[in-house]
């Protein structure tokens, strides 16, 4: 018996498997589960996670970005990694009113004001266009260049958006509008001396764009529409939907038809002929015209001599009648220098051929009288002889002159409607 028992003892310790087992079966179960569910949490957690980053990307670019072309897709990325804000339009239509208070419209697009919840105040323009081509470009140009530029006399943009239902640039609001609102209404003036501060802050703008940027920008529209002015009257250089980047290594820039305002426009805009960014010298010279005269340039309601500013300007700075200009211009004795001095500047500024014409750095000296103004030379001479009325500030060059082999005067040619070069880049007169 005792011996029996032995042995069942013995083979009883020598077989795990009769052994009774010191972890609990249904234990390892639940553990087993806990593990199972552990799992499932996690991978849910990660696909929820994916799931909200692709929705964030889908929305950087508006909920519907598939109807855009990859190089859009392409370009809005590289503007993210430009730390600009991408908006969708339910926040811009939130911010506006629903796109209640309208500031202005152009030929671009119509600008909204708002308001973002935490009280900062925008412009919000909003594009439109006869193509979604001329849309992009104009979307590009105002985005890669705003982007990329920061200065005290550039309008800042804060983003942007871009959807199917609504493409807009958003901007910080500038108060007191734009410069023209100032030049050319009775019930809206401006000092002299606060004219020769925003001419000053104007060509700073215009300077950085040329010379202190990483790449060069030129601008083509420089006009007082296209200057805004902040709640202390600042100049902000804005509107830059014709406006070209281009390495600083490029002097020269291959153009397709012409570009800018009639008026304000170099007369190699509208030639097939070599653009340089002087062609913004000459539009900041026709600017300060109209700074200095606190009128157009073309007024057809004052006598013939005087109906394009800027010869009349020529003629008596030729005769050395300032003094008369002063008294018309209601310039004070007080501001008489500061003005000459804009003067002369002016008429360099907008010498038909682009080489004199001076870089923007020299103008801004200039205007501070940090650097002596140069006597400009007749910068009209190389107009047709007798323009036809409506027609003088576009511009009238007689596109022969243009050799820049050629140093003589031409003054035999007159046209009826124009001249061919007019007519073949199809410019006409600005309506306003």
């Amino acid at each position: 018996m005792e011996a029996d028992a032995v042995n069942r003892h013995s083979s009883s310790a020598g077989n795990p498997f009769n052994q009774t087992s010191s972890t609990d079966p249904s234990a390892q179960v639940i553990a087993a589960v806990v593990i199972v569910i552990v799992v499932i949490i996690k991978i849910v957690i990660l696909v929820v996670v994916c799931l909200k980053r692709a929705e964030a990307r889908r929305s950087s670019v508006g909920p519907d970005s598939g109807f855009m072309p990859p190089t859009m897709l392409k370009f809005l990325g590289d503007m993210e990694r430009e730390k600009t804000i991408s908006f969708t339009s339910q926040q811009l239509a939130i911010a506006t009113d629903n796109f209640k208070h309208l500031l202005g419209s152009g030929g671009f697009g119509s600008v909204y004001k708002g308001v973002f919840s935490n009280g900062t105040m925008v412009a919000v323009k909003v594009l439109n266009g006869t193509s979604d081509k001329r849309i992009e470009e104009q979307f590009k140009a105002e985005v890669s260049t705003l982007g990329r530029t920061h200065h005290v006399n550039l309008v800042r943009l804060y983003g942007y958006c871009f959807e199917k239902c609504l493409r807009a640039l958003v901007y910080e609001y500038m108060g007191n509008g734009s410069l023209d609102h100032y030049l050319f209404r009775e019930n809206k003036k401006l000092g002299f001396e606060k004219l020769h501060e925003i001419a000053v802050g104007t060509a700073r703008g215009i300077a950085y764009l040329h010379e202190d940027c990483q790449h060069q920008i030129i601008h083509y529209d420089i006009k007082p529409g296209n200057v805004l002015l902040d709640a202390n009257f600042c100049p902000k250089v804005a509107d830059f939907g014709l406006a070209k980047l281009c390495h600083r290594d490029n002097t020269h820039i291959a153009m397709t038809g012409g570009r800018g305002t009639p008026g304000y426009a170099a007369p190699e805009l509208w030639m097939p002929s070599p653009v340089t960014r002087k062609c913004d010298v000459y539009s900041f010279g026709m600017l300060l015209f109209e700074i200095i005269g606190r009128r157009r340039n073309m007024d057809v309601t004052l006598p013939d001599s005087q109906e394009w500013f800027p010869t009349w300007v020529w003629t008596k700075f030729e005769k050395g009648e300032l003094g008369d200009l002063m008294s018309a211009c209601a310039i004070e004795a007080k501001d008489t220098e500061m003005a000459e001095r804009m003067v002369k500047l002016a008429l360099c500024c907008v010498q038909y051929r682009p080489e004199p014409r001076p870089l923007m750095s020299l103008v801004v000296k200039m205007l501070e009288g940090a650097l002596e103004v140069p006597t400009p030379s007749n910068p009209f001479r190389f107009m047709n002889a007798a323009p036809s009325p409506g027609f003088l500030p576009l511009m009238a060059w007689d596109p022969s002159a243009f050799d820049s082999n050629s140093s003589q005067t031409v003054t035999g040619s007159t046209f009826v409607n124009g001249t061919p070069i007019m007519t073949k880049y199809g410019i006409c007169a600005p309506s306003n």
